[in-house]
């Protein structure tokens, strides 16, 4: 039987979940995730995950932080200048935003603080620092 190795498209059907058991992720109810294996596309753990598996197989696999979404990092936390906000623009703690890098490639923030002169975001990827489980099945080697 067929074995998925580096280099290979593969389809795979998912669930992530924390190890809270909380899920935060899963293409049930939808296509299966298509990506080439070993080319950086998925987080480090997930790919590493795939080559040896065989079309049908399922596999439940644990993937520390530094394998998936890395550590929290303080030089994620910005100090957003709230003279650059539109003053008609109310914010709150806890509300989901985005930014724009300077290639103008969308960068997801949260809002930690409004305070008087700066609003204080957090960029770290909501996954970040977290270990995750992801159970897999291997649908198809295209």
């Amino acid at each position: 039987m067929q074995q998925v190795k580096a280099g290979d498209v593969v389809k795979v059907h998912y669930t992530g979940k924390l190890t809270s058991g909380e899920q935060f992720d899963s293409s049930a109810g939808r296509e299966p995730l298509e990506f080439t294996v070993g080319a950086g596309q998925m987080i480090k753990g997930f790919d590493a995950a795939m080559p040896g598996m065989t079309l049908g197989e399922k596999k439940s696999i644990n993937i520390p932080a530094a394998d998936a979404y890395g550590e929290r990092t303080e030089e994620a936390i910005i100090q957003f200048p709230k003279e650059n906000v539109p003053a008609d623009m109310k914010l709150e703690a806890g509300m989901q935003l985005t930014l724009s890098n300077q290639a103008g490639q969308p960068i997801p923030v949260v809002v930690v603080e409004v305070q008087e002169e700066v609003i204080v975001l957090d960029a770290n990827h909501f996954l970040a620092g977290k270990e995750l489980i992801f159970d897999i099945e291997l649908v198809e080697i295209v």
